[in-house]
């Protein structure tokens, strides 16, 4: 099962630093140009607020259960991704977007599946 967490929280961080790093650098028309049709609906500054938090979520889904300090927090970040994750599936909702809401549900699914294994290793 660690294994699989790992791996879990590994393809999380990829998705989530690609996705954290594009929203803090891009331009609203290179975003939506890009894919990240969701931030449409919300001013830059929520859409860099997100991108900061989902950057901070990927340090905590692999430093804190790595080092073993403060490991509590590895499943506090993946916890918070699932409540982004509900944010832009009602986001790509709205827009009619059935392909990202798919996408989105998944990587909830993905998101709470290491929170609630890593809680249960806390233990």
């Amino acid at each position: 099962m660690n294994l699989t967490l790992w791996i879990l929280q590994g393809l999380l961080a990829v998705v989530f630093a690609y996705s954290g790093l594009a929203k803090s650098t891009m331009s609203r028309q290179r975003l939506i140009a890009s894919g990240q049709t969701g931030i449409a609906l919300f001013p830059m500054p929520v859409v860099r607020v997100t991108a900061v938090s989902e950057l901070l979520a990927v340090i905590g889904l692999l430093l804190p259960w790595a080092t073993g300090t403060a490991r509590v927090l590895t499943p506090l970040a993946a916890a918070g991704l699932c409540v982004v994750m509900i944010g832009a599936a009602s986001s790509h909702t709205r827009l009619r977007e059935p392909w990202a809401v798919a996408a989105n549900v998944l990587l909830f699914a993905i998101a709470l599946t290491v929170a609630v294994g890593r809680f249960g290793q806390l233990g």
